[in-house]
């Protein structure tokens, strides 16, 4: 069993910026890492992943705005959030998914962006 903690959540005016964490209780080396995002009323969106070493992918709500990272020998990954929007609020959700097929989510950092 995997443990996700997110941080770096909070309320923040539209045009900045915030910096995400997801520390994991075990190694992320060789898994997928992706940071969700659920608005109120929302299905569960796909904003950014990274897959081992260092493949990004991203929504294109958020391409070129928001970089996904990782740090292996720390297992933790990185969302840096650059000129937010109101519609950037929601809940931001890390998932690992590893190597084998195991899906794991962590609790959830709330974000919200004021106009």
């Amino acid at each position: 069993q995997v443990q996700l903690v997110e941080s770096g959540g909070g309320f923040v005016q539209a045009g900045g910026s915030l910096k995400l964490s997801c520390q994991a209780s075990a190694k992320i080396f060789g898994s997928n890492m992706g940071w969700y995002r659920q608005a109120p009323g929302n299905q569960r969106e796909l904003l950014a992943r990274i897959r081992p070493p260092a493949k990004t992918s991203y929504a294109d709500s958020v391409q070129g705005r928001f970089t996904i990272s990782r740090d292996d020998a720390e297992n933790t990954v990185y969302l840096q959030m650059n000129s937010l929007r109101p519609e950037d609020t929601g809940v931001y959700y890390c998932n690992l998914l590893s190597a084998w097929g195991e899906n794991y989510w962590g609790q959830g950092t709330q974000v919200t962006v004021s106009s």
